[in-house]
């Protein structure tokens, strides 16, 4: 049997999908396929590497888990 799910099942991607479309997406015309996977990635890179989260003690995704991992 299949479970009926919401979007709380899966909030941390429903959040990140939604700011990825409204950092990146809106009013944002990619003149070709190529552009928009380049900003794809840098998106996620950035969202990754540099995005500081105050749930995170003020640490980026990475580092926050690279800094627990070592403890």
């Amino acid at each position: 049997m299949f479970k009926k799910y919401f979007a709380m099942d899966n909030g941390a991607m429903e959040n990140f999908f939604g700011r990825l479309k409204v950092e990146m997406f809106y009013g944002e015309k990619f003149e070709t396929v190529d552009k928009f996977v380049h900003r794809l990635k840098e998106y996620i890179d950035y969202w990754n590497n540099e995005r500081i989260s105050l749930k995170q003690k003020g640490m980026s995704p990475v580092q926050y888990r690279t800094h627990y991992h070592t403890i």
